[in-house]
């Protein structure tokens, strides 16, 4: 059986990399070494930080924390690429507190065209992009290939429907 951080650092490595047309350029927040196991498998450059203090614009930002606030958010916008940048965080999964999981969709959701829960095993994390939709763009090439445990094509794809019990409140908030 894998560990539940094996699976969390690859859905939250692999979904916005395999959602990105080309990333070049990733900034890691929080980062731990499962993280930087899975994103060796990239040609990207990355820079692991403890904070967002960066004044570079990455493709990707990865922030590995379920603490999600205005701070937080101005600091990623800051940090991604303005015209196609993913970002993607874990959250506080909608079983262990809904209101908590709404609201941290919601400060995601109003800074991205596309912002949109997903399943990683039992947790939960959040993908949003400015241009990028995670299972109508998500690049197969990449996808297929990428030598993993627990991810794969069909899995992301499937990560992102929700049973109706979340999918109804999350309405209006989640941008599809």
């Amino acid at each position: 059986m894998l560990e539940k951080n094996t699976i969390n650092s690859e859905m939250l490595v692999h979904v916005p990399m395999c959602t990105h047309k080309e990333p070049k350029k990733v900034l890691v927040v929080m980062g731990d070494d499962e993280i930087k196991k899975e994103l060796e498998k990239y040609d990207a450059e990355v820079l692991y930080s403890d904070s967002f203090n960066s004044d570079e614009k990455f493709d990707v930002v990865i922030y590995n924390n379920n603490i999600i606030d205005d701070i937080v958010m101005a600091n990623a916008m800051r940090n991604l690429e303005d015209k196609c940048g993913v970002f993607a965080s874990k959250v506080i999964s909608f079983d262990a507190n809904s209101d908590a999981m709404k609201k941290d969709l919601a400060t995601v959701a109003k800074n991205f065209w596309i912002a949109m829960p997903y399943a990683s095993g039992q947790d939960m994390m959040i993908l949003a992009s400015k241009k990028y939709h995670p299972q109508a763009d998500i690049i197969l090439d990449r996808s297929d290939f990428v030598d993993t445990n627990y991810y794969n094509t069909e899995l992301h794809n499937a990560s992102f429907v929700m049973p109706t019990y979340i999918q109804k409140p999350l309405t209006g908030i989640a941008k599809r």
